[in-house]
């Protein structure tokens, strides 16, 4: 393909200042100790369905949590589903990494329910129990949460659960504001329909009145075993949280995409601050967490059309309240396979990633010689200025759909402003989902823009 003289002067570029990755011990040498000192970790993925992507953020990780102490991983999942393997890589007896991940049920469950993510907790619980493990002072287990609001239903289960252990007579009080939700629970979304055009009451008022409840009742249901009441009711209070977010989640999704979108981001930098807040007091110290979620969760939106649509994300609301104190590195890939659906709901398929944009980022990666690499673009140089211009970047979310691939998968950025560092694999293979046959579609073309992120 003939190129324009713009991208045949970034690919030199590219070719003078990117760090190769070979797959030795030092590859990623210039991140961990561009870590050092700093809060926040936040690692992106291009598609939620690449194997590299998975397993180098878990190399990162591993690395931070070694040898720059990072206390947790907080990742793009349900809270609920999260914390069974929150518990099973804090050392909780008798249970193994494949029980622990049976928990993310709910599609797309080959998100976490993966040999990558199931590989990693296995490390980080034996981690645990070799250098943390039993927790005192400023090291405690590194922690496994998740951020994300879909879990409406077992979020409610989840705090009755609770107050039935602490509070029977809470228990009833919640029940009875929950009932609200009954006929809704198997579907959540449904409720969104029915409160936002008339059809049914909202639940608002009866939700907002269970959280305020728990938060007065703080001290009280804590004054039994220190930090285990403690964490007990951080777990259940981030739920209720979870469940008064949601609500909002479901009605603003009828609104329309930047009302709906923003809610969720908000609620994960919402939970990323509580977690922090509540690890920070526990150990004494500031907390040192790792971020895994979608590029366009975690890239400073500042720098993408996403903000001309009137959207932000976790990456631009974490950079504007910690600065320098966060780390922000972004994925990419040109080719391969990816495991992603052909439609919400449906089952995991093994698709091929089709050709990228000509003058996307990804189509100028395709050229630069080596076939992995690391770029730092905290640099000022003829690179960086180069990337700066603005250009299409793919996004491919649990939804692949490659027969409408501008429209549902591209949104223009400007690279360096959105991410610190940026690590492309040109040719990539599909993440292998946990007892479940993946069928291969030879030569099909399937696409999406940030959908399902």
């Amino acid at each position: 393909m003939q190129r324009n003289e713009a991208d045949r002067l970034l690919v030199k570029a590219i070719e003078k200042n990117a760090l190769p990755l070979t797959g030795g011990e030092n590859d990623y040498d210039i991140l961990v100790n561009a870590a050092r000192g700093r809060r926040f970790v936040l690692l992106g993925e291009a598609t939620h369905g690449t194997q590299e992507f998975y397993r180098t953020r878990a190399e990162i990780t591993q690395r931070l949590i070694e040898e720059l102490g990072f206390d947790a991983v907080a990742v793009e999942a349900d809270w609920p589903d999260a914390y069974a393997i929150n518990r099973y890589v804090s050392n909780e007896p008798g249970t193994t990494a494949k029980e622990a991940l049976g928990s993310f049920e709910r599609f797309p469950a080959w998100m976490w329910r993966n040999t990558d993510v199931q590989h990693f907790i296995e490390w980080l619980q034996a981690y645990n129990v070799e250098n943390r493990w039993p927790g005192t002072g400023d090291k405690w287990p590194a922690g496994f949460y998740g951020l994300d609001l879909y879990s409406m239903t077992s979020s409610i289960h989840a705090v009755l659960d609770y107050l039935g252990k602490v509070d029977p007579a809470g228990a009833a009080r919640a029940r009875e504001r929950y009932s609200c939700l009954d006929h809704f629970l198997d579907n959540p979304a449904s409720y969104g329909y029915a409160a936002e055009f008339g059809i049914a009451n909202s639940c608002e008022m009866e939700i907002v009145s269970q959280l305020i409840e728990m938060y007065h009742k703080k001290f009280e249901y804590m004054r039994r075993d220190g930090f285990v009441a403690e964490d007990e009711y951080f777990y259940a209070t981030q739920n209720a949280r979870l469940v008064h977010d949601a609500e909002r989640y479901y009605r603003a999704h009828f609104r329309g995409r930047p009302d709906s979108w923003n809610l969720r981001d908000k609620h994960m930098f919402d939970t990323l601050q509580d977690l922090d807040a509540h690890l920070s007091k526990r150990l004494g110290r500031p907390a040192r967490i790792a971020v895994w979620a979608h590029n366009s969760h975690v890239g400073n939106s500042g720098a993408t059309a996403m903000s001309d649509h009137g959207e932000f994300n976790i990456g631009q609301l974490v950079r504007h309240a910690y600065g320098k104190q966060a780390l922000l590195v972004g994925f990419s890939t040109s080719r391969g396979a990816v495991t992603a659906a052909s439609n919400w709901d449906e089952p995991a398929e093994c698709k091929e990633i089709r050709a990228p944009i000509p003058g996307s980022y990804e189509d100028v990666f395709h050229s630069v010689s080596h076939k992995k690499f690391l770029l730092d673009m905290r640099e000022n140089n003829s690179m960086v200025d180069l990337l700066s211009q603005p250009r299409l970047q793919r996004a491919i979310g649990v939804v692949y759909r490659p027969d409408t691939e501008r429209q549902s998968h591209y949104f223009t950025s400007r690279l360096p402003q959105q991410f610190d560092f940026m690590l492309h694999f040109d040719s990539t293979q599909a993440v292998q989902p946990l007892d479940t046959v993946i069928q291969m579609h030879p030569g099909e073309m399937d696409e999406t823009y940030p959908y399902g992120v």
